[in-house]
């Protein structure tokens, strides 16, 4: 089985930004699935890594239904989850798909997620990635050819709090 590609080696699209180029060493490993496999995600929502921190991975060909997924810092979907979740991060590979409700901090979707989707810092659609339901989000990146339909909303209330905070008379 090959080993993950730390953030910054060739196949990883954080990091120095350059492929080939040699690691620098202060760079975290990337949190993501094996790289070179289908389906894999690269990070690219800026998520912050947690070293140690719980991860649940949904194996392909597997189905989980009708759970409720908290304390989970990652959630990687490489089959199909019908749930309710709060968490940090979710990663939904090409071949993985999301169905109900997440209530998260950084999304990575190159498959398909359908329900209600909030996700408090950012959202990040591939070129793969299909969205479809009520989705929220504070900041939003979608690749060409990523689909994003439903009810869309950027959400107000942080937006408001910040903009608040930075027109403030001093």
């Amino acid at each position: 089985m090959p080993a993950r590609a730390p953030t910054g080696q060739p196949g990883s699209l954080s990091g120095s930004g350059i492929a080939g180029t040699a690691p620098v060493a202060a760079v975290a490993p990337a949190t993501g699935p094996v790289t070179g496999t289908p389906g894999a995600a690269t990070p690219l929502c800026g998520a912050p890594t947690k070293e140690g921190g719980s991860k649940l991975t949904v194996g392909p060909n597997i189905k989980l239904k009708g759970v409720e997924i908290t304390d989970c810092d990652t959630l990687v979907v490489e089959g199909t989850v019908e749930a309710t979740m709060d968490s940090r991060v979710m990663h939904i590979t090409e071949i993985g798909a999301f169905k109900g409700s997440a209530d998260i901090d950084y999304a990575e979707i190159h498959g398909e997620f359908n329900g209600d989707l909030t996700v408090r810092q950012k959202l990040v659609i591939y070129s793969t990635g299909r969205v479809s339901g009520k989705i929220r989000y504070g900041k939003v990146v979608i690749q060409e050819g990523g689909q994003l339909m439903g009810d869309i909303q950027f959400d107000t209330a942080k937006a408001g709090k910040a903009l608040g905070a930075s027109i403030l008379p001093g």
